[in-house]
């Protein structure tokens, strides 16, 4: 698979997360499946404002590996190699926490999603 093909996959499953931040962030019932289950039901106001930054930090993980993979500021690629690395150390952690939460249907639909993430962000970081 390409370093290209990887980023695209990448944007699309980060849409799809950023898309169930802002839903939450927006007042969706889906708690239960996000942070460990602690806030089922609608978030209290605090988290919906964390749901937003999780969107912000989304999009910034995303530039990265867009720029990495030459999709957009390829004059740039050079530089984020070692961002694109940082990127796959975070979503790596990621994977191990949607692993171990203590939600089961959190779990179910997230752990997969984070595996593919970060297996498209490192194939996207070992792009030469």
């Amino acid at each position: 698979m390409s370093a290209r093909f990887a980023a695209r996959i990448f944007g699309a499953l980060t849409a799809l997360v950023a898309v169930f931040q802002l839903a939450l962030a927006l007042g969706a019932p889906w708690g239960a499946v996000a942070m460990g289950g602690a806030f089922p039901g609608v978030y209290p106001p605090a988290m919906r404002l964390a749901a937003l930054f999780q969107i912000l930090i989304l999009g910034v993980v995303a530039l990265v590996v867009f720029v990495r993979a030459g999709l957009v500021f390829p004059r740039w690629r050079v530089a984020a190699r070692w961002p694109a690395w940082v990127v796959v150390v975070l979503l790596a952690v990621g994977v191990v926490l949607n692993l171990i939460t203590p939600s089961g249907l959190e779990r179910l639909i997230w752990a997969p999603v984070a595996a593919l993430l970060f297996l498209a962000s490192l194939r996207v970081a070992l792009e030469t």
